[in-house]
């Protein structure tokens, strides 16, 4: 099925990179573009999109009230913010408002291809120090399980990773390609901080009853 993939910002430059970003990762990807908001309303009006990708700092925009308005004309599109400003000072902020994820400009070709991909299949995207101020604010506890901030497939992918499971393992017992356990394994890794099996047993074993 088609991707159909929204990039609004008011740069060329950005508009091509993403663009470029998007047709190496998807084999059937739609791009539109639009280089203001006022554009993009147009488009969403008449088009109906998977994912927007959107910049804040676009002519006709405003702030979260932008994201107020995608969704009251496409109610199920996904949201990917994609912003020069930190990810520290203005995540929290536009994630609240109802976007799926927040992406820096300044990252890497890898980490947007993880970010799309993630939205994807979750439905959202959150780098690992969102992900633990949310659940701060959630919980109220900072000494949280940093278990608790994955989806039910990833929690899948972690029991039989510590039951000794490989990727191949994985693949066939959950009916996935070997490609999406490895992004979910990634992103699991991600998320909890660590950088091998070693280390997710012993956090494991570390916040068992």
């Amino acid at each position: 099925m088609t991707k159909k993939i929204l990039i609004v910002d008011d740069h060329l430059v950005v508009r091509n990179g993403v663009g470029m970003v998007l047709e190496k990762q998807f084999e059937d990807v739609s791009i539109s573009n639009a280089e203001n908001f006022f554009e993009a309303v147009v488009l969403l009006k008449n088009i109906p999109f998977d994912l927007v990708i959107l910049d804040i700092n676009i002519p006709g925009g405003k702030s979260t009230e932008m994201i107020n308005s995608i969704r009251e004309i496409q109610p199920e599109i996904k949201i990917l913010v994609f912003s020069a400003h930190e990810e520290e000072q203005y995540a929290l902020k536009y994630i609240s408002s109802g976007a799926n994820g927040y992406l820096n400009k300044l990252c890497s070709e890898e980490k947007m291809m993880f970010a799309i991909s993630s939205i994807f299949e979750s439905g959202t995207y959150a780098s690992p120090e969102l992900v633990s101020k949310l659940l701060e604010i959630q919980t109220g506890k900072k000494n949280i399980n940093p278990l608790e901030a994955l989806s039910k497939r990833e929690l899948q992918i972690v029991e039989l990773l510590i039951n000794g499971n490989g990727n191949l393992e994985i693949s066939n017992q959950l009916n996935l390609h070997m490609s999406t356990v490895s992004t979910y394994k990634a992103r699991v890794f991600e998320k909890l901080k660590i950088n091998n099996l070693v280390e997710l047993i012993n956090l494991c074993k570390s916040f068992e009853n």
